[in-house]
């Protein structure tokens, strides 16, 4: 049997916006308007990133066990992470030929893994910075690039993507150094997928398997 791959990628998307040339006066108000409102977006969800930021950093600095920073992440992942959104975007199309049983449970084991590699990674991040930089708003989402560094660690450059569909601003992809997690780990399961028969089952098995083997 293939091994499940890991959850623990994450992305940087590198972008810029070119400058447009002079539109006629008739559509340059809309055009105008637009601009204003992505780049207020694109303010509003820097400081969002901002602010998750130094409250990552101060519980990964702190003292206390791993448990209790686990502890302390997890209502951070639950309001500010669309976890939901990343595990259908994780899933791809094999979300679409899930039955609604299996598309319940695989929600709920996706929650307990990507919480385990979170926890299984706080050790290593002791000393954690983190520099917030520019935002770029394209498709409805704001990219947002930080910097992350760490004692005796070359630094990573971070993108975190914002989405505001459910109304808040919530992350729904990280990309470090060009490598996005969705993207990554639906490549993953789609390989793990076809080397068990493309079965939601196999998959919903080995996760609980490995969920179990963290306990």
């Amino acid at each position: 049997m293939t091994k499940l791959p890991t959850i623990a990628r994450a992305t940087l998307l590198s972008a810029a916006l070119a400058g447009a040339a002079l539109a006629p006066l008739s559509v340059a108000a809309p055009t105008q308007a637009l601009a204003q409102a992505a780049s207020a977006d694109a303010a509003a969800d820097t400081a969002f990133i901002q602010s998750l930021g130094q409250r990552l950093v101060a519980v990964v600095n702190g003292g206390g066990s791993n448990a209790e920073k686990k502890a302390q992440l997890q209502p951070m992942l639950n309001q500010d992470v669309d976890i939901d959104y990343i595990a259908r975007s994780c899933l791809g199309r094999f979300w679409r030929t899930a039955t609604p049983d299996q598309q319940q449970r695989y929600l709920a084991l996706f929650h307990k893994v990507l919480t385990n590699a979170i926890d299984d990674k706080l050790g290593e991040y002791r000393g954690v910075g983190i520099s917030v930089g520019n935002a770029i708003v394209q498709d409805g989402k704001s990219y947002v690039t930080t910097i992350i560094t760490r004692p005796g660690q070359p630094t990573a450059n971070v993108q975190w993507v914002v989405s505001h569909a459910g109304g808040a601003p919530k992350i729904d992809d990280v990309v470090i150094e060009g490598v996005s997690l969705s993207v990554t780990q639906r490549s993953d399961y789609a390989s793990y997928l076809a080397h068990n028969g493309n079965s939601i089952d196999a998959l919903l098995n080995a996760l609980e398997s490995k969920i179990a083997r963290q306990s």
